[in-house]
């Protein structure tokens, strides 16, 4: 059977008439436009953008050598504890990286504690865990209570001002097991926690609010499925017309 008699022959990739051909064409147009939209903005997102710490992080290297060393003041423990709860109150993090910031901000904790309120601070702790230990939700009065006692002996410890969300972070995250000397085994994996978490990669395209978003978000949450429909749109016009350009009636 001649090519041009097939009609029920359909080939993607070798069309036998023109409108298949044609057809194809367009699907092919309509793919690179979207690949294009999608990794194109991914590669321009690589190529564009430049690791920022947060000012938290700043505040933890110039501390971190000094604490690092052991010839530290409370200063530095503090401005080396404090950013360790900005980490640790993330919804996600390590495992590994979470036991060395929890050791780090219990060590911290007593360690810049003058002697009275080390013992207050070691018997909240004690208190917390007993009650955590004996409840079945994170919402019992009792626990909470607990906690809370811990908040202005935290604040004051650590420099921080009345409500900051830190001291209920800390609150969970200190343990009484966990006050010894901080091991130098751990300090590696403090750095890599600190940095990973602390150091983001950002550029105009991510730093650039569009419609209260940022626009990366915005690109890829919203143009992206506009610019869908878009093609999808244009290539029922476009079929449209080479159905009628070839008298082809569905």
């Amino acid at each position: 059977m001649k090519p041009e008699e097939n009609d029920y022959h359909i080939s993607f990739f070798r069309p036998t008439t023109d409108n298949a051909r044609r057809n194809r064409n367009l699907t092919v147009q309509l793919v690179l436009i979207w690949a294009v939209a999608i990794f194109g903005f991914q590669i321009l997102l690589k190529i564009l953008e430049k690791p920022v710490p947060e000012p938290v992080y700043t505040q933890f290297t110039e501390a971190w050598p000094a604490v690092s060393s052991g010839d530290f003041t409370d200063v530095d423990i503090r401005n080396v504890a404090v950013p360790a709860l900005n980490v640790l109150g993330r919804v996600s993090i390590d495992p590994e990286h979470h036991d060395a910031l929890a050791r780090l901000v219990s060590w911290s904790a007593v360690t810049i504690a003058d002697s009275s309120m080390r013992v207050d601070l070691l018997e909240a702790m004690q208190r917390v865990e007993e009650v955590y230990a004996s409840i079945n939700e994170l919402t019992d009065p009792e626990y909470l209570a607990a906690k809370s006692a811990m908040v202005p002996m935290v604040e004051q410890i650590f420099g921080l001002v009345p409500g900051d969300v830190r001291a209920r972070i800390a609150t969970v995250e200190l343990k009484s097991s966990l006050t010894g000397s901080f091991d130098d085994n751990l300090k590696p994996v403090v750095e890599e926690a600190m940095g990973f978490y602390l150091i983001h990669n950002r550029s105009v395209l991510t730093d650039t609010i569009f419609l209260g978003f940022p626009f990366h978000y915005f690109y890829t949450a919203v143009l992206l499925l506009i610019l869908f429909v878009g093609l999808c749109w244009l290539y029922c016009v476009r079929t449209d017309m080479f159905h009628a350009k070839y008298e082809i009636d569905d």
